[in-house]
C-alpha cells in the first residue's frame, strides 16, 4: 500500500477562545490516489487525529481522468459523515468542470457531495462556529490565466477582492487557495490562514521550505512546502498526497497535514 506522513503544526492566535485549541487537517493533492480499499487507510488516519473539521486545497481527481472523480467522491462522502468538510477547488476540478468532454461527470460528483454535506467553496466563504469560536472558510478559485506555464499574471489584491470579496473583521479567516504561487497577495488580502497545495512538494525537496520546481516549470519557487508566518498570519503549503503524468517525489514524502491552533497565551 502506498504511504505518507504525517505532518504536524501548531500556531497561536488571539482568535482562537478554547483552551483545547482547533485542529484541523488538510488534504490536498490527492490525484485519485487510494491508500487502502476505498481510502480505508488515509480516513483510519484521520480519525485518529480527531479534527474539528477537514478541509481539502484542491486537485483531489485528474482533469483527464473522470474515474478519479469516484475515488475522491467516497472519501469525501466517508469523511462527511464524522466532520464538517470545507472544499476549494485546484486547477484539475476547474479545468474539468469547463470540460466539454467530463464536465458533465464533474456536475455529478460536485452535486452528490454537496448533497452528502460538503461544503464546496467557489468563490464563496461560509461561517461556522467551532468549539465555540467563529470561524469564516473562503474558497479561492482563479481563472485558469492563473495557472499557465512558465508565466501566469500577478495576482493584485483588488483582483483577487473581486473574486472572493473582503476577509471579514470577526473570527478567524481561513483561505483554501490551491495555487501557493500568491501567497504575498493572500497576505496581503488579509487570510489569518492560508492552505494551500499545488506545488506537489517541489518534486525534489531540498529542506522542510525548498523544492525544485512547480507545475508551473518555475525554479526553486517561493512558498513551495512547508509552513510560513508574517506576523499574525501563517500559510501552509502541503507536498500533497498523490501526484500524476510523471509520479516522481525524491526526499519528498506524501503528507497529511494536522494542524492545532491554539489561544495566544
Amino acid at each position: 500500500m502506498k504511504k505518507f506522513r504525517i505532518k504536524k503544526y501548531q500556531i497561536y492566535t488571539n482568535k482562537i477562545r478554547n483552551l483545547e485549541g482547533i485542529r484541523f487537517v488538510l488534504l490536498a493533492d490527492l490525484h485519485g490516489f487510494s491508500y487502502g480499499r476505498d481510502n480505508a487507510g488515509l480516513i483510519e488516519a484521520i480519525r485518529r487525529e480527531k479534527p474539528d473539521a477537514v478541509l481539502s486545497a484542491g486537485d483531489m481527481a485528474v482533469r483527464t481522468c473522470p474515474d478519479t472523480l469516484v475515488t475522491a467522491c467516497k472519501l469525501l462522502k466517508e469523511l462527511a459523515q464524522y466532520f464538517p468538510v470545507y472544499y476549494a477547488l485546484g486547477n484539475h476540478e476547474y479545468k474539468m468542470s469547463l470540460s466539454e468532454e467530463n464536465g458533465k461527470q464533474y456536475r455529478i460528483y460536485e452535486k452528490t457531495l454537496k448533497k452528502a454535506g460538503v461544503h464546496i467553496l467557489r468563490n464563496e466563504h461560509e461561517h461556522a462556529i467551532l468549539k465555540g469560536n467563529s470561524i469564516c472558510f473562503w474558497g479561492l478559485e482563479l481563472p485558469i490565466e492563473y495557472y499557465h506555464k512558465p508565466r501566469s499574471p500577478k495576482l493584485k489584491k483588488e483582483v483577487m477582492e473581486k473574486l472572493i470579496g473582503k476577509p471579514g473583521r470577526n473570527g478567524m479567516q481561513v483561505l483554501l487557495a490551491h495555487n501557493p504561487k500568491y501567497g504575498k497577495t493572500y497576505y496581503e488580502w488579509g487570510a489569518d490562514m492560508i492552505l494551500s497545495g499545488h506545488y506537489h512538494g517541489g518534486v525534489v525537496r531540498f529542506s522542510e521550505h525548498h523544492g525544485l520546481s512547480s507545475p508551473q516549470y518555475l525554479v526553486l519557487p517561493p512558498f513551495c512546502c512547508g509552513d510560513f508566518h508574517k506576523g499574525n498570519q501563517h500559510m501552509f503549503v502541503s507536498a500533497g498526497l498523490g501526484e500524476h503524468t510523471l509520479p516522481l517525489r525524491i526526499r519528498n514524502p506524501r503528507e497529511l497535514l494536522v494542524i492545532d491552533v491554539k489561544p495566544s497565551e
